[in-house]
């Protein structure tokens, strides 16, 4: 397929450390082509997390088998299932082995929004679904491209999922404390690790953790 207005990115584009490659993805659009049609979404906000360095990663106490593809090679999609509804996607980087990568929190369709909406949609709502909110949210962002088990470990650079860099990259965003995360790993002053296009409607709100979500994301 072709995005206008993006380049596709190679395997080494990911290979950087994660908080230097947070930053980076917004402004960038994740594909993907089924014999549905195909979903672009552009990407407005992202949490980094850091491995067994970060108490808010499922990295964080060692390698299992939920969060195996986060130890893999950069430029494939760690997915993992939230709360028992969401299956959520993180794009993993740096080098083979160690386990960082960032969550995508939100972004804005910019292809086949009528495909995401009925994904959205499935199940009866009681108001209509603004554009914005297609992707706005990590379980809405995984819901419209179709994420499911099988997504974890899809390859970014393969058929079927793709990354692409903008020709005209973002000059400016925000960073703060990433959502719903508690204990050390939801300390803004430590980790302010949410990252954010100002003046984007797709952008999530803000939440603080509770104890309830203290094992992190």
């Amino acid at each position: 397929m072709d995005l206008p207005g993006f380049t596709r990115a190679s395997r080494d584009w990911f290979r950087r450390p994660v908080l230097n490659l947070a930053p980076l993805l917004l402004g960038c659009a994740l594909a993907r082509t089924t014999g549905d049609g195909t979903v672009a979404v552009r990407i407005t906000e992202v949490e980094a997390y850091a491995g067994p360095a970060d108490p808010g990663s499922h990295a964080f106490r060692g390698r299992t088998a939920r969060n195996a593809t986060m130890f893999g090679e950069p430029g494939h999609l760690y997915c993992y299932f939230s709360y028992g509804v969401h299956h959520n996607l993180n794009v993993v980087c740096d080098e083979a082995g160690t386990p960082t990568g960032c969550l995508l929190r939100a972004g804005q369709v910019i292809r086949g929004a009528e495909l995401a909406r009925s994904r959205r949609t499935a199940k009866p709502r009681a108001t209509a679904l603004p554009e914005q909110h297609l992707a706005r949210g990590p379980g809405n962002l995984g819901q419209a491209l179709g994420s499911s088990r099988e997504t974890d470990g899809a390859d970014l650079l393969g058929d079927e999922w793709s990354w692409w860099l903008p020709q005209d990259p973002p000059a400016l965003w925000r960073t703060g404390p990433r959502v719903g995360v508690s204990g050390p790993g939801g300390d803004g002053e430590l980790h302010p690790w949410r990252f954010w296009l100002p003046g984007e409607p797709s952008v999530s709100a803000y939440r603080p953790g509770t104890a309830r979500a203290s094992r992190g994301r």
